[in-house]
C-alpha cells in the first residue's frame, strides 16, 4: 500500500482548513443570511455560535482525525470504537449531498464571472439570473465547476489541495481587503455599517426561534463542521502540532473573511437602495441584488468581476474539501487510486446535483436539509462520542503538542458534554420544525 500523504507544513494544513471553512457560506450566504434575519442581530448570534459552539466542536473533529490517522469512517475503528464509525459515515454522506448543490451555485459564479467581463447582466439582472440558474447553461457550468474540483483533488493532498489553497486563501484576503477599503468611499457606506454593526437585541428576543437555526447552521457550514472534513484534514497532521492553536487560527481567519464580506456588501447595498430585501428571496436574490448593485456603480463591471473572482476562489477552496472526504474514504477502504476515485465520485456527485439545476426550489430544499438536519445531528453525535465515550483519548489528544494545561482540557470536556449538546438539540428541534413547515406549505416544490 502506498504511504499515506501528510501536509508538508503546519501552514499548509491551516491554509487547507481555512480554505474548507472559507467558502460560499462566508462571502455569499453569510451577508444574505444577515440581511434576512435582522442585520446586526443575526451577526451577534452567529458570532456566539462560532466561538462558543463552533470552536469546541472543531476540536472534537481534530482529536478524532489526528488520533485515528485515517479517513472519517476508519478513524473511529482505529481509535477502538468501530461501532461509532457510522458517525463519520454521516459526515461523508453530508459532504456528498452538500457538494451536489454547492457545485450548482459554483456554476452560477462561473457564469457571473463571464457576465461581469461582458456586461451581460447589467441591463436586466433578473433575466440574466434566470438564464444561467437553470437549464442547459446551469448544467454546463455545474459540470465545469465539478471538473475543476475533481482535477485539484485528484492531484493529491500536497500537490493538489495544499498547493491550491496556498494560492487561493491569500488571494481571497487581499482582494476582500481591497474591496472593503473601496467600499468606504461609497455614499451609503455609513448607513450600511450601522445596519451591519448596530444590533437591536429586541430583534433577537422577538425572533429567537427563526434566528438561531440559520445562525447555528451558518456557523457549522462556514467552519465545515459535521461534514467530517476536519476529521479528514486533521488525519494528515503531525503529532506535535497544537490543535487549539491551529483551530483558533482557522476560526479567526474564517470569521474575518465573513466579516470582511459584510464590509463589502452592505455599503454597496445601501449605496444602491438598501439591504432589507436582499435576503428575502432565497439563493437567487443574492445574485440578482449584487448584479443590480454593480450595474449602478461606477466601474461596476470591474468591481463585479473582482467580486465574483473572489467568490470563485472561495467556492473552490470549500468544494475540494467536500470531495476529499468521500475520496479519502474510498481510496483507503477499498484501495482504489486517488485519481480514479476522484473522477468517479465527482461524476456521481455531479449527477446527484442535476435536480438543483432545474430551479432554486430544489437547491433550497437540499440546503435546508443539510443545514437544519444533517449537520446538527452529526455535530451532536461527535459531541456525545468525544465527551462521554472516548473522553480519555480525546483529552489526551487535545493536549498533545500544545501548551494548554489540564484546566483547559477539562473545561473543554465538560463544555462539549453539556453545553454543546444542549445548544445543538435546541437548534435541531427548531430546524426540524422549520423544514416541516416548508414541506407542508409547499415552499420547496
Amino acid at each position: 500500500m502506498a504511504q499515506r500523504e501528510t501536509w508538508t507544513s503546519r501552514i499548509g494544513f491551516i491554509f487547507a482548513a481555512v480554505g474548507s471553512a472559507v467558502g460560499l457560506g462566508n462571502i455569499w450566504s453569510f451577508p444574505f443570511q444577515t440581511a434576512a434575519n435582522g442585520g446586526a442581530a443575526f451577526l451577534v448570534v452567529y458570532l456566539l455560535a462560532v466561538f462558543l459552539i463552533g470552536f469546541p466542536t472543531m476540536m472534537i473533529e481534530f482529536v478524532i482525525g489526528r488520533r485515528g490517522e485515517q479517513n472519517p469512517v476508519a478513524a473511529f475503528e482505529k481509535i477502538g470504537y468501530g461501532n461509532w464509525s457510522f458517525t463519520g459515515g454521516l459526515g461523508v454522506f453530508s459532504s456528498l449531498v452538500t457538494l451536489s448543490f454547492y457545485s450548482v451555485v459554483g456554476g452560477w459564479v462561473l457564469s457571473y464571472i463571464v457576465g461581469s467581463a461582458t456586461g451581460a447582466y447589467f441591463g436586466d439582472p433578473g433575466t440574466y439570473f434566470g438564464s444561467v440558474a437553470s437549464g442547459p447553461t446551469a448544467i454546463a457550468a455545474h459540470a465545469v465547476f465539478m471538473a475543476i474540483t475533481i482535477g485539484i483533488v485528484a492531484s493529491g493532498v500536497t500537490d493538489g489541495i495544499e498547493r491550491a489553497t496556498k494560492v487561493m486563501i491569500p488571494a481571497i484576503l487581499v482582494l476582500l481587503v481591497g474591496m472593503a477599503a473601496w467600499a468606504t468611499t461609497l455614499s451609503g457606506a455609513s448607513a450600511g455599517y450601522e445596519y451591519y454593526l448596530s444590533p437591536d437585541f429586541g430583534v433577537i428576543a422577538d425572533n429567537f426561534a427563526s434566528i438561531v437555526p440559520p445562525a447555528m447552521g451558518q456557523a457549522f457550514f462556514t467552519l465545515s463542521l459535521g461534514f467530517s472534513v476536519m476529521i479528514a484534514y486533521s488525519s494528515y497532521l503531525g503529532r506535535d502540532d497544537s490543535l487549539p492553536a491551529d483551530g483558533g487560527a482557522i476560526v479567526v481567519v474564517n470569521t474575518l473573511v465573513a466579516l470582511l464580506a459584510g464590509f463589502v456588501i452592505f455599503p454597496i447595498f445601501f449605496a444602491t437602495g438598501g439591504a432589507e430585501g436582499a435576503g428575502s428571496g432565497g439563493a437567487g436574490t443574492a445574485f440578482v441584488a449584487l448584479a443590480g448593485a454593480f450595474g449602478s456603480l461606477p466601474a461596476g463591471q470591474i468591481i463585479g468581476f473582482v467580486f465574483f473572482a473572489v467568490l470563485l476562489f472561495a467556492a473552490l477552496s470549500s468544494s475540494i474539501s467536500l470531495l476529499e472526504v468521500p475520496v479519502s474514504y474510498v481510496t483507503e477502504s477499498y484501495g482504489y487510486s486517488r485519481g480514479t476515485t476522484a473522477v468517479v465520485m465527482g461524476l456521481a456527485i455531479a449527477l446527484l446535483g442535476v435536480p438543483a439545476t432545474f430551479g432554486t426550489s430544489w437547491l433550497g430544499f437540499y440546503n435546508d436539509l443539510v443545514f437544519n438536519i444533517f449537520l446538527p445531528i452529526a455535530v451532536l453525535l461527535f459531541a456525545v462520542f468525544a465527551g462521554w465515550v472516548a473522553n480519555r483519548e480525546a483529552v489526551d489528544e487535545l493536549g498533545r503538542g500544545s501548551s494548554v494545561g489540564e484546566s483547559f482540557t477539562t473545561a473543554w470536556l465538560w463544555w462539549i458534554r453539556i453545553v454543546v449538546p444542549i445548544a445543538v438539540i435546541v437548534t435541531l428541534y427548531l430546524g426540524v420544525e422549520s423544514l416541516y413547515t416548508g414541506l407542508t406549505s409547499g415552499a420547496y416544490f
